[in-house]
């Protein structure tokens, strides 16, 4: 068996295990193969801590390292403390045995509680690869680093440490309706023998890892650069270093899919760059724009399975923004955050099969558009 299949079967036991998140899951994939690290935002109690418990849990003799981070916690808590018996003899080397530098999956949850005392740190880390303290510097063998909040951070500061963070995926509570399979699963993840689960080696992950780096990505660059001058013509900041990295997750999307070539279907991973919650729709509308042109049999399962609206959802998402402009004491940015909002709800209506439906949802849009129109 290939490492690829390997990683994909890890990939789908982790899937089966947690119920609804496969889109999740699936990015973590592309992260790791990627070399690019994730942030999961969402409430306690969404598995957040258990995907990524399980996953690394497949990763085969691989030293695994995860901590939840206070206000106070130091940075002996992360990285290690100093070596005793080298700091005697006038040496500052840390002991970092068990911890984070020696790790091959990092999980940091409540990560924006990080203070000043291991920021830059964790910073380098987290960018570079390299963890600095001192005169002690050396490589960091993590293939991926995954944190987690329930909240975005406001300070300036912390908005450096998201920005580390190339992917960035909201983890919900699952649909009501699919609560029987999660009991089902969650019971069977609870009695699963261990010698059972799908593994991977951190050597093999490197390997695909490095080949991935030999994806040709020339046939969708001109629609890349194209969506990218889109996006920052509508106010989504992607820098120049961000667009470079976000390349290795439209290559390890086409690798995962066992090409050779990117197509326009790997472009879906840019559905996940946000800054804000008030961009994920947006991105998603202008996304999902350009994958339902590619009709490719080779294309991303994500990038299909993402591209279906829901007629029903839809309608509760015009329901929830009516009811809020009714409420009033808008300020003029959440007034516009609204109407592009509703900009991608009216887009993706014109999607539905159902000409029923349709016709209903675009009525319900065209009112509300008429009520906007009546307040200004």
């Amino acid at each position: 068996m290939t490492a690829i299949d390997k990683l994909n079967n890890v990939l789908t036991a982790v899937k089966e295990a947690f119920i609804g998140k496969e889109e999740i899951v699936d990015l973590l994939g592309i992260c790791l193969v990627a070399k690019e690290n994730a942030f999961l935002l969402g409430p306690p109690g969404t598995a957040k801590s258990a995907i990524i418990r399980l996953l690394a849990s497949c990763i085969e003799d691989g030293k695994n390292f995860e901590y939840l981070l206070t206000r106070f916690t130091e940075p002996n808590e992360i990285f290690g403390p100093f070596d005793i018996r080298k700091l005697k003899e006038g040496e500052l080397i840390t002991n970092t045995e068990g911890m984070m530098p020696e790790a091959s999956v990092v999980f940091l949850d409540e990560i924006f509680n990080a203070n000043s005392a291991i920021l830059n740190s964790l910073l380098m880390a987290l960018n570079e690869r390299v963890f600095r303290r001192g005169k002690e510097t050396r490589k960091l063998p993590a293939l991926m680093f995954v944190s987690a909040s329930n909240i975005l951070p406001e300070d300036e500061t912390l908005s450096a440490l998201l920005d580390r963070f190339l992917i960035r995926v909201r983890c919900d509570y699952v649909d009501p309706d699919r609560l029987e399979e999660v009991l089902q699963a969650g019971w069977k993840l609870e009695n699963v023998d261990p010698s059972e689960k799908p593994a991977i080696r951190p050597e093999e992950i490197i390997a695909l890892q490095q080949q991935a780096r030999l994806v040709d990505l020339s046939p969708i660059r001109k629609q890349f650069v194209d969506l990218v001058h889109n996006l920052r013509n509508t106010g989504i900041k992607v820098s120049d270093r961000r667009a470079v990295k976000i390349q290795n997750l439209i290559a390890a999307s086409a690798f995962m899919c066992h090409r050779t070539e990117a197509n326009v279907s790997d472009l879906w991973v840019l559905k996940y760059i946000w800054d804000t919650e008030e961009q994920i729709e947006i991105l998603a509308g202008m996304v999902d724009a350009i994958l339902k042109k590619e009709n490719s049999a080779q294309a991303h399962p994500q990038a299909i399975n993402n591209g279906i609206p829901n007629a029903e959802e839809l309608a509760k998402e015009v329901g929830y923004l009516q009811n809020k402009w009714t409420r009033g004491g808008l300020s003029f940015e959440e007034q516009n955050i609204i109407k592009d909002k509703l900009r991608y709800l009216q887009t993706r209506s014109n999607w539905l099969q159902n000409q029923e439906h349709k016709q209903h949802l675009q009525s319900e849009i065209e009112s509300l558009w008429h009520q906007m129109l009546q307040t200004i």
